[in-house]
């Protein structure tokens, strides 16, 4: 099973890889962020149609698979999956990024900051907080957490995942 979730996660990874390019791409130009969107919603779709794949052609139950085994099945090649991810985080945010995606929220954040409405004190505050934390966060620190989250939402995803994969065992009477 490990050989095989390291695959599938190799696969996700570099869809996770490639649907990132979209990011910052989309603080420029709108349609990039809708791409980013897009493809963001069909990560679940590929763990599924990976999941499948396993359940059809490595399973040793004759087809058949329970919910904890695929249930690891998911959250390994998640894991697998984010651990590709974060060198190319690590890559884009080192030596490529020198600030973009800072300097686009700021700019977003000031535009917006012109036109609030009366009460949204408390939000432009929380939101100039979070852009003064990622401020002080080195290349490092991001890739870190965005690892982390990436575990995150991988566990969450692995979980519907394995209760629609699983499949009944099937034992032949011979």
């Amino acid at each position: 099973m490990n050989r095989v979730s390291m695959a599938a996660g190799t696969i996700m990874g570099a869809f996770w890889i490639f649907k990132f390019i979209f990011f910052p791409l989309g603080m420029s130009m709108p349609v990039f962020m809708l791409v980013f969107g897009v493809l963001t919603i069909c990560v679940p779709f590929l763990g599924y149609r990976l999941a499948c794949h396993y359940r059809d052609k490595f399973s040793n139950n004759n087809g058949g698979i329970g919910f904890i085994h695929a249930f690891s099945f998911c959250l390994f090649m998640y894991m697998y999956a984010s651990l590709l991810t974060s060198v190319g985080h690590l890559i884009y945010f080192h030596f490529i990024d020198n600030g973009f995606i800072l300097e686009k929220l700021q700019d977003m954040f000031e535009s917006v900051k012109e036109s609030t409405l009366p009460g949204m004190d408390s939000y432009i505050q929380q939101y100039q907080l979070a852009i003064d934390t990622y401020a002080i966060l080195n290349p490092v620190d991001i890739t870190l957490q965005l690892v982390s989250q990436n575990m995150f939402y991988g566990l969450l995803m692995a979980l519907p995942t394995a209760l629609i994969v699983k499949r009944k065992i099937i034992i032949e009477n011979r």
